[in-house]
């Protein structure tokens, strides 16, 4: 496992090279038909009864330009905080009104201002790609969620399985996790239409 020091040079890296002021949410989806957001809502739902979707509070990780919130927001989630450490990105995501704390910065294990047990639901889509978020920040995606609240993560299946950052990483280290009583596998599914032709592969957990 990665010292601190190198966690914190990662991050350092992550930033200077893939997050860059003023970048615009067309880079990441030109030419690209990306159905992620509306079956990541859509599976989140099934979890929280409608009447009750109000009430849950909501940390989107790797925000983005927002997509993820609108979809959510259309289903009656209204309580949902953003980390996204890209300014362009995060310049556009204040604009949609869909949610309230934006932390901008990056999750890095031990390195960010989330605070411990907050969230009933944490949700990630697409932000787990090469040169993005390290696989071992599924640490503090349990962290900063309370007892009880579910993890939501939907990967391209493609970078699971063949992205130098993930393979033979992601899925282990999180089992690794769950051995160790932090988290329950409640579903692992993979999921057709992700973006274009591409699967996408939804993990659904239970933090303990």
């Amino acid at each position: 496992m990665n010292t601190r020091s190198n966690k914190e040079e990662l991050g350092r890296n992550w930033l200077k090279e893939v997050i860059k002021p003023g970048l615009q949410a067309s880079q990441y989806t030109v030419d690209c038909k990306y159905q992620g957001p509306t079956i990541m809502a859509e599976e989140v739902a099934r979890l929280v009864a409608e009447e009750l979707r109000h009430e849950v509070r909501v940390l989107d990780v790797g925000a983005g330009t927002g997509l993820l919130g609108r979809e959510l927001h259309k289903l009656g989630f209204s309580n949902i905080d953003a980390l996204e450490p890209s300014e362009g990105m995060m310049n556009i995501l204040k604009n949609t009104g869909h949610y309230r704390v934006k932390y901008q910065e990056l999750m890095v294990v031990g390195q960010h201002t989330v605070p411990q047990d907050t969230y009933d639901l944490l949700v990630m889509c697409g932000s787990m790609a090469p040169g993005h978020i390290p696989a071992e920040c599924v640490e503090d995606f349990i962290r900063v969620t309370k007892p009880g609240g579910w993890v939501v993560l939907l990967i391209r299946l493609e970078y699971l399985l063949t992205a130098e950052d993930y393979k033979d990483k992601l899925e282990a280290h999180m089992n690794r996790l769950q051995k160790e009583n932090m988290w329950c596998k409640e579903v692992r599914k993979v999921v057709p239409n992700y973006c274009t032709d591409h699967e996408g592969v939804l993990f659904i957990y239970r933090v303990l």
